[in-house]
């Protein structure tokens, strides 16, 4: 299965670049037009790996890369002709994995998004983890109840693979955090929840109903 890139960059020349090199060397590409509707791509697409430029013609990239931190822990990489320290400095205080100004050179590119996928997505091998009927695939990202499937998100296969290895105990909303992000100066609480509820409305759909229980003030368990 094809890793999927999503650009966000205005200049038509240096977009049209960008999806030549990124199809070229096997990713799955989609290009940002309509830069008012930015999240909406985000969350369709659901990208492993986001190409950001940082001056935008409806929001700035930082912007954008702080809203998306609220919700998903994928790589960001601004790609951008701003090339000051203190924009390097914000990129990276507002959740940008990586900084490459303009022009690039297309090696240390690709270097860098392969680089920062094979970190983000560490190939497990065959591994799975069952609890009452339902089977989590760490390599496929999916779970499996009852001969139905759904795809999951990085983030949700992380907080899933986390209940799955504590199945039958409460765990901790702080410890499900401290798991998922290393640095949770920049992680707003509520994105946890945003998370749970949508892993929760994945897991109804295949039939999965109050798989994930919520303890009152001390955290989930299954």
């Amino acid at each position: 299965m094809k890793q999927k890139i999503l650009i966000v960059e205005d200049d038509p020349v240096i977009r049209s670049e960008l999806m030549v090199l990124l199809e070229g060397n096997g990713y799955e590409v989609f290009a940002v037009t309509d830069f008012s509707n930015v999240m909406e791509c985000v969350k369709s697409f659901q990208p492993h790996l986001i190409l950001l430029d940082i001056k935008l013609p409806q929001e700035s990239g930082f912007s954008l890369s702080s809203k998306i931190r609220a919700f998903s822990d994928v790589p960001i990489v601004f790609v951008t002709s701003c090339n000051t320290d203190m924009d390097e400095l914000n990129s990276i205080m507002l959740g940008g994995d990586a900084f490459i100004t303009k022009p690039y050179n297309t090696a240390i590119l690709l270097a860098k998004i392969a680089s920062l996928l094979k970190r983000a997505y560490p190939v497990r091998g065959n591994e799975t983890l069952s609890y009452q009927g339902a089977v989590l695939h760490l390599d496929g990202g999916k779970i499996e109840y009852e001969g139905r499937q759904v795809d999951l998100t990085k983030n949700e296969l992380k907080i899933l693979c986390y209940l799955f290895r504590h199945a039958g105990t409460i765990c901790a909303r702080a410890d499900i955090v401290e798991y998922l992000w290393d640095h949770k100066l920049y992680v707003d609480d509520n994105a946890l929840s945003v998370n749970i509820n949508r892993i929760r409305e994945k897991l109804s759909g295949i039939g999965l109903t109050d798989f994930i229980k919520t303890k009152h003030r001390q955290g989930y368990v299954l």
